[in-house]
């Protein structure tokens, strides 16, 4: 550098930064161990994965605090680790992919499964650098050699091993139960996924013989087994176990009136139709009265139309079957009322906000409480510490209410479940596959596609006397298995050619609740002993229960400890309103634009000054605006230090304020090390603001140009606010140091420099 040569007149955020980039990266971010010392501990942060083929939003950003803590750390000389990785995302990308399809007139049903899967592999490798170029160009000091991806080999095989170890404690069961279906994206989601939405429906008052039930689900009444009263309610005692005779569009039908706590004498009538399959409060009453009812019936199948259940029905999508269904009624004179106006919550996909359908489908289940109670016992002890406005006991209520949790996922992409089902021994499995051959026959249904392929649904009894086995394998699209299929864990290689791999993948949940510990076994030798448990897991509050809290079953049970020592949770970033950002608002903010207006070090600290742990963040154009001045600030006070020395002689002799300077600098030190300590970054971004603009260069400065403070303490005092300010603004801080050379320090990087205690008086 030019340590002679005056600094330039304005700082230049874009060439300064992808200057130091430059620097950053070839001497310090490349795996290069740096100031690791394992006699003052290690410090490891896992970045939450982004989606590996998607760009960063302003949320990502937020990864600023983590690497707040990594240089801090680092500084202290502590042995540190940021390890970064990207996700599969599984739903979200394969969503991502078929919106693509679709703009080509092409659907994911014209492919088959590992065509499919190969094509949404290539599309992401095409991508694959979008998040890692992101990640660089904020400034992120992650350790590159460390990379992982959550479908690479050895991950895969991780989340494989995890999956068999469950099994083997009995901790993994296959079930027939009522999921949360959607069935525009085709596949399951766990209760935790599920978006709940306030919508005005009609309330329809449908007579049922001499009883009227209230119901916004008219369509569904084809698969109703019984009608529900309250025990209490002397309306309908006299119903009690009896049949009543129901005249409906179908034909006469007989339903059984049983007394049950659960039904709300106050909503409609009192009296509740009882649809085991297509309602989950209806699925736990026939759990609970099974004996003396019949079996449920599938009314509503997985595309969203009305099964042959429904009779003349059948094939009408949801709305279009209500419709037809009400109108039929009115003209029977079975419909009492109409309410238009009724409110109501309905369950959407969190992914599409289409509506999502309770439906019955044999998933496989993780048994959560087992592992839940070993975690909360973990956290009466003290093992984890979380920042973030009350959201420990959020998650202590999580933990003690948490349901099975259903892992599978009718996908492509993602993690396929290594399990196994002997063809010949499960004939009533249920296959859709792609096949250049039509034979037709009872029970099959053939499709053709106009690229000459015909898509071919039936049971495997029916479809193997006609197709091979290695011809359903070849083009097989999905799969149903009965319950009661019997399955292997372990494939068998010398029998292989009689099995058939289930479709379902993991729910995405799964897979990356395993990377703090997955991440460092499949990484360099010994990081796992090293670095694990995590020091901290930062993130956004919304994932608590989605990532956060899966972890911390999983890591506990692989491992035998929490993954992590503390959770810190930071809000959502929303526009200068207080309005939640998205792209019908036009409030939304991109990161890399205000990178290239107002420079990385601008949006870093505006994200972070005054931010409180679990709060949202308001943010917007005057924040950037005066994150940038600060950056402006520090460059003016580090010319003014250059040209001091540039200009005048040592002087080292005392004066007037050099002891109040002295004390004021010493006790910052030691209040910023103690904030960020408490993990109160806001609050030390906020004292670091005003301690260096009012202090040092409104007074301190002052008293440097009027000869009533010392050349060498104000360039001390430089060194260490440039210190201080780093973690915070780690471009402008280390393009000053490279700038000034020797003035303040010998160390080649500010990067690497070691932490200040106090301020001495050499340099």
């Amino acid at each position: 550098m030019r340590y002679n040569v005056p600094m330039e007149s304005k700082y230049n955020h874009q060439r300064c930064e992808d200057e130091i980039s430059r620097v950053w990266h070839s001497i310090f971010i490349t795996g290069t161990a740096v100031n690791r010392r394992k006699k003052c501990g290690s410090y490891f942060i896992p970045l939450p994965p982004p989606n590996a083929n998607d760009p960063l939003h302003v949320g990502h950003a937020m990864y600023t605090i983590e690497d707040i803590l990594i240089r801090y750390h680092r500084m202290l000389l502590e042995d540190t680790l940021w390890l970064p990785g990207v996700d599969h995302a599984g739903i979200e990308t394969q969503f991502v992919f078929e919106k693509k399809l679709q703009k080509k007139g092409l659907s994911r049903f014209q492919f088959d499964r590992e065509t499919l899967y190969q094509m949404i592999w290539d599309y992401v490798q095409e991508n694959a650098d979008i998040a890692k170029n992101q990640l660089k160009k904020l400034g992120f000091s992650l350790d590159w050699s460390r990379f992982k991806y959550m479908l690479s080999p050895d991950m895969v095989a991780t989340v494989k091993q995890t999956f068999a170890k469950l099994a083997e404690k009995n901790l993994v069961y296959r079930d027939l139960r009522l999921i949360n279906y959607c069935p525009k994206c085709g596949t399951a989601f766990s209760d935790l996924e599920v978006k709940h939405l306030t919508k005005t429906t009609p309330l329809y008052y449908l007579n049922y013989g001499p009883l009227v039930v209230a119901t916004t689900r008219p369509e569904t009444k084809f698969g109703d087994i019984a009608l529900a009263v309250h025990p209490q309610d002397k309306r309908y005692q006299r119903y009690h176990n009896q049949e009543i005779t129901i005249q409906d569009v179908l034909g006469k039908s007989k339903l059984k009136v049983i007394a049950d706590d659960f039904v709300d004498p106050e909503f409609g009538t009192g009296v509740v139709k009882i649809t085991p399959y297509h309602d989950h409060h209806d699925y736990e009453f026939w759990q609970r009265h099974r004996r003396n009812l019949p079996t449920p019936v599938q009314v509503i199948d997985f595309a969203g139309k009305l099964t042959k259940a429904a009779g003349k029905y059948q094939g009408l999508k949801v709305a279009a079957a209500r419709q037809e269904v009400v109108a039929n009624l009115q003209a029977k004179g079975l419909v009492a009322k109409i309410d238009p106006q009724y409110q109501t919550q309905i369950s959407a996909c969190y992914r599409c906000q289409s509506p999502l359908e309770p439906l019955p489908r044999a998933q496989f289940f993780i048994k959560t409480t087992p592992l839940a109670q070993k975690v909360l016992k973990k956290i009466a002890a003290g093992e984890l510490t979380i920042y973030g406005a009350g959201h420990d006991k959020i998650l202590h209520h999580w933990l003690t209410n948490l349901r099975d949790w259903n892992i599978s996922r009718q996908i492509v992409w993602g993690i396929r479940l290594p399990i196994w089902y002997h063809a010949q021994s499960n004939p009533k499995i249920a296959v859709s596959f792609l096949t250049n051959h039509k034979h037709p026959g009872d029970g099959i249904t053939i499709k053709a596609l106009d690229n000459g392929k015909y898509v071919v649904n039936g049971t495997l009894g029916k479809l193997l006397p006609k197709y091979s086995l290695d011809e359903i394998k070849q083009g097989l699209q999905s799969l149903i298995a009965p319950a009661k299929a019997k399955y292997i864990l372990k494939l068998d290689e010398q029998n292989s050619q009689e099995l058939i791999q289930e479709t379902d993948t993991f729910d995405t949940w799964f897979s990356s609740s395993q990377w703090p510990f997955s991440t460092l076994m499949n990484n360099r030798p010994g990081d796992f002993k090293r670095y694990y448990p995590a020091a901290v897991l930062e993130t956004g509050y919304d994932i608590l229960p989605f990532w956060v809290m899966r972890m911390l079953l999983i890591g506990n049970f692989v491992t035998g400890k929490l993954p992590f020592k503390r959770v810190y949770l930071h809000g959502l970033v929303r526009d200068q309103k207080g309005q939640k950002m998205s792209k019908s608002k036009g409030n939304v903010i991109n990161p890399l634009d205000v990178v290239t207006k107002y420079g990385a070090d601008a949006l870093r600290f505006a994200l972070v000054v005054r931010s409180t742990p679990g709060m949202d963040k308001s943010i917007g154009e005057g924040d950037f605006k005066a994150a940038r001045n600060l950056t402006n600030k520090i460059w003016n006070a580090a010319r003014f230090v250059k040209l001091l020395h540039q200009e005048s002689a040592a002087n080292n002799s005392p004066l007037p304020k050099d002891q109040e300077f002295q004390l004021k600098i010493n006790h910052l030190i030691t209040q910023i090390s103690s904030l960020l300590d408490q993990y109160k970054i806001g609050t030390a971004a906020d004292v670091l603001y005003d301690e260096f603009w009012h202090f040092y260069c409104d007074q301190a400065i002052e008293w440097a140009k009027n000869s009533q403070l010392s050349k060498k303490l104000v360039t001390l005092g430089l060194r260490v606010m440039l210190q201080l300010l780093h973690p915070f603004v780690p471009f402008v801080t280390e393009k000053i140091w490279q700038e000034l050379g020797t003035i303040v320090g010998n160390e080649k990087l500010l990067a690497t420099s070691v932490w200040p205690k106090s301020l001495t008086a050499t340099i």
